[in-house]
């Protein structure tokens, strides 16, 4: 039969369940938009920036149950994508990139996008694959989609040259998709090693990464039956109820709120699932983590990279984490009672009135907010959070309750990330409330995905912490310099912003307005709302200061004592 590669394209896609892509169209891919526009299944999203299509797609993976889907244009399309796929690919989040390609054919050299879109996006995806036959079209989708949700998940890239894609072509049959599951066999030899090792332990803990995720229930009843505290890297925040009375927060150690740091003093055995120990969670590698290392995670690479580990075990949570929790139960079929879980309430009750008495002037007090925000969302809400300051305030002082409740860029660590992935969400789960919390300087980098939200009439709330800086930076040059350097920003006029891209808006000036002001953003429906949060920053979070404590004693002597003067002598100097 004659097909062009673009509808071959379509039926690969609507084979392997896709239901929305993300993406602007060009010269080179207006066939298979053409051919999307068609689907009954599938609904093609124009953004305003390839950056904000990679992050739609990124959170349409992340919360959803279908893969987020890019397709764009080649060479600027690829560059202006590269930060979404970056964030998908370290955070291992399966993704579809699907770009146009040059005629591979013509015999021309300098065609308009003519690069090796292959070599620029190696170090960000698992793999790529340049189609040259009709025929490979749907075969090679089909591979691509394997490799991105099979083993440790990430992006995967198809190219469509020009006249593959628009051109009729000779296929002898379009095969539908079929679906195949692996199961590797389990080591119970291992597993029982690692059971009597928690079992055994005095103080056990479990720290829990976004892999956890999918054996969630499964570690809540592993937590209980070990009396263990749970604890949970910044990506992982939902991979355990943080409504549990054994969840603690974001990591343990001197850079952890109070409730983390005092359950894990003195832990004895650590079982770590899903986590790569990377630096973020660890408080740039400050975690004091036991010796005796239970890690379990389906990438062998990770094992042994920053901490040392004591029994490793390779495979997926979905299938590890049970077997392990069975042979936990055969060696303890009760829960040890201990004051654990009061200690654990009592020092978040601490933390959190610590918090609140302190004196925000005529601004927004960051606890307060969170207070209203968590009494005024359902346990299942999905709360999109962006990078910066308010990352980790969110981090120590919003619960998240439900599976897959909280998003946030991670590794990669893209500014930019809520707005659009606030969509992503929202599409991938209309059922459920969405609601972001971005800086007012990552705002600027894909604030104008708030026009996409309103072209798609989605009812999302997102709350702008509005300090005029970018603080977390901010932050960091003030303590050893005493300088805001390219880190206080221009005036923004937000209210503008909103009226310009059809989104309602609201002005949040102080803790007196939280809960009316809230209570009214999480009223729309049908249209997006930005709620300007005049909020205070002048109290810093524990992470912040644990971090900047932990890479200072990294420093040589040398260069420890050159920082530490210069910061005593322009707090001086002025």
């Amino acid at each position: 039969m004659q097909k062009t590669g673009a509808a071959l394209a379509r039926f690969a896609l609507e084979q392997l369940g896709v239901t929305h892509t993300f993406g602007i169209p060009g010269v080179h891919n207006t066939e298979l938009y053409d051919e999307l526009n068609a689907s009954a299944k599938i609904q093609p999203v124009l953004v305003t920036h390839e950056c904000g299509a990679a992050f739609m797609a990124d959170a349409f993976s992340r919360t959803g149950s279908s893969i987020g889907t890019l397709v764009i244009v080649p060479a600027a399309g690829v560059t202006h994508a590269a930060s979404g796929i970056g964030e998908a690919g370290l955070d291992g989040i399966p993704m579809l990139i699907v770009s146009g390609g040059i005629h591979s054919q013509s015999g021309r050299r300098y065609q308009l996008h003519d690069i090796d879109q292959h070599s620029l996006l190696a170090p960000l995806v698992k793999a790529s694959f340049r189609i040259e036959s009709h025929a490979e079209v749907i075969p090679t989708f089909y591979r691509a989609y394997r490799i991105a949700t099979s083993g440790e998940p990430g992006p995967v890239f198809v190219e469509l040259p020009y006249n593959i894609g628009n051109f009729l072509g000779e296929v002898e049959e379009m095969q539908p998709f079929a679906a195949t599951s692996a199961s590797v066999p389990l080591d119970r030899a291992l597993l029982r090693e690692a059971a009597r090792a928690l079992v055994a332990a005095r103080k056990p803990g479990l720290f829990l990464g976004w892999g956890a995720l999918p054996a969630r229930d499964e570690l809540v009843q592993m937590a209980e039956l070990l009396d263990a505290p749970a604890c949970t890297t910044l990506q992982g925040l939902s991979a355990f109820p943080g409504n549990h009375p054994l969840h603690t927060g974001m990591g343990f150690g001197a850079y952890a709120v109070p409730a983390a740091e005092h359950a894990f003093a003195d832990c004895d055995c650590l079982l770590a699932v899903g986590t790569r120990f990377a630096e973020i969670p660890t408080g740039s590698y400050s975690m004091p983590v036991p010796g005796n290392l239970i890690h379990l995670d389906i990438n062998s690479a990770v094992f042994n990279a920053n901490y040392p580990v004591a029994l490793a075990l390779l495979g997926d949570s979905e299938q590890l984490v049970p077997a392990l929790l069975e042979e936990v139960r055969a060696l303890r079929s009760e829960p040890a009672n201990s004051d654990l879980p009061a200690r654990i309430a009592k020092d978040k009750q601490s933390y959190q009135r610590e918090w609140l008495r302190h004196d925000s002037g005529n601004r927004v007090n960051p606890a307060e907010f969170c207070r209203v925000l968590r009494d005024s969302l359902e346990d299942e809400a999905i709360v999109v959070a962006d990078d910066g300051n308010h990352t980790f305030l969110l981090a120590e002082l919003l619960p998240i309750h439900g599976k897959s409740g909280f998003i946030s860029p991670s590794d990669f660590n893209a500014m930019g990330y809520c707005v659009p992935a606030m969509i992503g969400a929202k599409l991938a789960n209309p059922q459920r409330r969405v609601v972001g919390v971005v800086g007012d300087g990552a705002l600027r980098m894909t604030g104008l995905e708030l026009l996409t939200a309103s072209s798609l009439k989605l009812g999302v709330a997102l709350f702008v912490f509005n300090d005029g800086e970018l603080s977390q930076i901010a932050q960091a040059q003030e303590i050893p310099y005493n300088r805001k350097t390219c880190s206080v920003l221009p005036g923004l006029q937000l209210k503008a912003l909103a009226e310009a891209t059809g989104a309602a808006y609201l002005d949040l000036d102080d803790n007196a307005q939280c809960a009316s002001v809230i209570a009214r953003a999480l009223e729309y429906e049908d249209r997006p709302v930005l709620v300007n949060v005049h909020v205070d920053y002048s109290k810093r979070t524990r992470f912040t200061e644990g971090v900047v404590k932990a890479t200072l004693k990294r420093f040589t002597p040398r260069d420890k004592v050159r920082v530490v003067s210069r910061a005593l002598w322009r707090r001086v100097t002025g």
